[in-house]
């Protein structure tokens, strides 16, 4: 079946929904108004229950089907934006300065809203369905916070689901694969401390320009020399600060960075290895080295038979050949990975279309693809529910 005549129908009124909250994002957990807003939908539809503050400012909407009794699936839609000041330049632009909804989370929440909506009308289904609205994707591990609150045992979740929108992928196209979609995260803090002087007599100072520089190098050997050729691995040094002046060597330097693979082991052989590299190159220079390793979003694993149903579902909404099945492993972390490892379920993208890419300051969640997308969780409830 192509996308529902009601999901169409609804695609102007969930803009405007979704405009509104691109023109006013929060950060991290701080979500009040924007979970105000979700709550406030969600009891105009009529939901059976509505419950905040999970994770702080995390909602969760219940809708009872009216086919009888069943099992509770849970569909996620993350809400917060990102530390960008917006260069969009379109009419509905972000009204927080320094603040942008530059990952389509408006968009996410705005077309699980709509799903919710559509299906609070029409329980065409058994069991229930929880609605879920995450804070704090972007680093800040909402999505561990809600499953650590005991959301999933709360509510009785069986299976969830998840969506992510897709620059450079086709509106009305979705593309998922079986197995790990996107890479565990770690972040790292190297300081090393040797003994600053005059930059005229450097046989006099442990330069830790000099060893940090040499540290630098030796980790990309993690990912040629260390790690499988065949393994998926990214070790990325994103920041390098040391010194104030010309003439001075500092007594400190630092570095910071992203670790990134689609395997457990490999994340476990990335650390050990990049600690070892730090210690002894320290040492030789007569330095101290302290590192702060923090390995926080696990791999997104996709299960397979909720992968499989996932597909089946898209093709119905989508057509068989708009539907991608065996996608590449994305080395983005998504912290929807800590609710695939407490339930079974399946993550997909759904095709933005030619717009800016994710992260960048002109980018804007495309509403074309807004039908698509309450088509998908629609049927993904109604078919996953069946009586």
């Amino acid at each position: 079946m192509p996308i529902l005549n009601r999901a169409a129908e609804m695609q102007k009124e969930v803009a405007e929904w979704r405009r509104h909250l691109h023109r006013n994002p929060e950060l991290n957990f701080d979500l009040f108004t924007t979970s105000a807003f979700v709550a406030d939908k969600l009891r105009e539809f009529g939901c059976d229950e509505v419950v905040t503050g999970i994770a702080k400012t995390g909602v969760v909407g219940i809708i009872n089907g009216r086919l009888g009794s069943g099992p509770t699936l849970g569909m996620r839609a993350d809400m917060d934006a990102l530390p960008i000041r917006e260069t969009s330049g379109v009419e509905h632009t972000s009204q927080n300065a320094g603040a942008m909804h530059a990952c389509g989370h408006d968009g996410h929440t705005s077309m699980l809203l709509g799903a919710a909506k559509y299906l609070a009308e029409t329980r065409n289904f058994a069991g229930r369905v929880a609605v879920i609205f995450q804070p704090a994707e972007e680093g800040g591990g909402g999505g561990n916070v809600m499953v650590q609150e005991g959301m999933m045992e709360r509510f009785g979740i069986e299976r969830v689901y998840g969506m992510h929108n897709e620059p450079g992928l086709p509106v009305g196209q979705f593309a998922t694969r079986t197995g790990p979609i996107m890479a565990s995260t770690a972040e790292f803090t190297i300081t090393v401390r040797g003994k600053g002087g005059h930059a005229a007599f450097p046989h006099q100072t442990v330069d830790p320009i000099v060893i940090m520089s040499q540290i630098v190098g030796a980790m990309q050997t993690v990912v040629s020399r260390s790690a499988d050729p065949l393994d998926a691995l990214v070790v990325s040094v994103t920041k390098f600060h040391a010194g104030d002046a010309y003439n001075v060597i500092p007594e400190t330097a630092e570095i910071a960075g992203t670790v990134r693979t689609l395997r457990k082991d490999v994340a476990a052989l990335a650390e050990k290895r990049i600690r070892t590299i730090v210690s002894r190159i320290a040492e030789a220079g007569d330095a101290v080295a302290e590192i702060d390793y923090d390995a926080n979003y696990p791999v997104t694993f996709n299960h397979a038979d909720e992968t499989a149903f996932a597909v089946a579902v898209a093709r119905e909404v989508a057509g068989e050949p708009n539907v991608e099945d065996d996608m590449p492993a994305v080395m983005g972390g998504e912290d929807f990975s800590y609710m695939l490892e407490a339930r079974p379920g399946s993550f997909i993208f759904i095709g933005n279309g030619d717009t800016a890419n994710l992260h960048h300051p002109a980018y804007d969640f495309n509403d074309e693809a807004i039908p698509h997308g309450i088509s998908y969780w629609v049927r993904l409830a109604e078919k996953s529910l069946a009586a």
